[in-house]
């Protein structure tokens, strides 16, 4: 099973066990039914998805772009009896994916967001400050790594990305430090570049490793991540028939405010404009079932300490048309974060 986390990593040397968060709360909100078809955009290692075909009897679609996850689901595809469909892919393009396997409505959508245990615990993926290996990052295997950001940015944008999507405070220093170390020796190794980030961030309460917040940063940074949740957001509105549910858990902030935003913004009806008033009024797209977002119990939390931040959102499709292209997410180019830049301005060199 699988956590996905933006969580600190632990300070032993062992790795966490993979177990889904908040998989029973994840379940009673998605609410499966008989013949229902599920679409489990972050399959990692089937957690929540087996969860869904245990619950009834039902179609799971897994969609994750990690191929190692792909391949290493691939024999519970087979002992499903045809249940459950594995596509590499990204969610964001949810709803596309499942048209191409002739699925044009769905009954529920389900994104467990962030990096999963089982790429943090591979030295090989250069996910981890823990344990040293490339620093990669990539959830899929395509596009520019960890350490070709780190060797291009500008110390604008490094303190630019550090900053808006790592929330350190210490980001000019960091990324001051980075490009000074950089003009000795190529910043490789994901150990390579911890020890640079521990000599100038420091964290008062001691509960993080000083280097979580950059190699967080630079992860939702190389892969895009909040566009993507953006896009899979909008899909999954596009995709859901009436009454079909969309849950999402997150593990930071960020992702939790675009959730938010999204489903604030779907549960409300938009009214015409005073300019044109002949516009009608568009209906909300979704009712929100949880009011403030569902957290995991003690419990929970002392089986899998990454777990303590997750937080799930839920809510059910109504049945108006899907506001594309309206309010979140965005249809126009540019980073979903203000102040980052964008990974071809910093590929090509742009200081900005």
């Amino acid at each position: 099973m699988i956590a996905r986390t933006h969580l600190p990593e632990p300070a032993s040397g062992g790795s966490t066990p993979h177990a889904p968060v908040l998989l029973r709360e994840a379940i009673h909100y998605l609410a499966p039914r008989d013949g229902g078809v599920y679409i489990d955009g972050t399959f990692g290692a089937g957690g929540h998805a087996t969860a869904i075909l245990d619950a009834a009897d039902t179609r799971v679609i897994g969609i994750d772009r990690d191929a190692d996850a792909i391949a290493s689901g691939r024999p519970q595809a087979e002992a499903s009896g045809g249940r459950l469909t594995l596509v590499e892919g990204r969610f964001g393009a949810l709803d596309t994916i499942a048209s191409g396997l002739g699925v044009t409505a769905a009954d529920g959508v389900l994104l467990d967001l962030g990096v999963s245990s089982m790429q943090l615990d591979a030295p090989e993926r250069g996910f981890s400050f823990r344990l040293d290996g490339p620093l990669d990052m990539r959830m899929g295997c395509d596009g520019p790594s960890a350490a070709d950001v780190v060797a291009a940015a500008s110390e604008r944008n490094l303190a630019d990305i550090i900053f808006n999507l790592g929330e350190e405070r210490h980001a000019r220093a960091v990324a001051h430090a980075i490009t000074a170390a950089r003009e000795q020796h190529p910043i490789v190794t994901t150990r390579a570049l911890a020890d640079i980030v521990a000599r100038v961030a420091h964290d008062r309460s001691g509960d993080i490793h000083p280097a979580t917040r950059t190699f967080q940063a630079l992860r939702l940074f190389v892969n895009d991540e909040l566009r993507e949740l953006e896009e899979g957001l909008a899909a999954a509105e596009r995709i859901l028939k009436p009454g079909g549910r969309l849950v999402a858990i997150s593990f930071h902030s960020l992702e939790d405010r675009i959730v938010k935003t999204f489903l604030a913004f779907g549960s409300r009806p938009a009214g015409g404009s005073r300019h044109l008033p002949e516009k009608p009024p568009v209906a909300a797209t979704f009712r929100v079932l949880t009011r403030r977002p569902v957290t995991p119990g003690a419990a929970e939390i002392h089986e899998n300490p990454r777990a303590r931040s997750a937080k799930m959102r839920a809510a059910e499709r109504t049945g108006a048309p899907a506001r594309i292209g309206a309010g979140v997410p965005r249809a126009r180019p540019g980073p979903p974060v203000k102040g980052a830049p964008s990974l071809t301005s910093v590929l090509r060199g742009h200081r900005q």
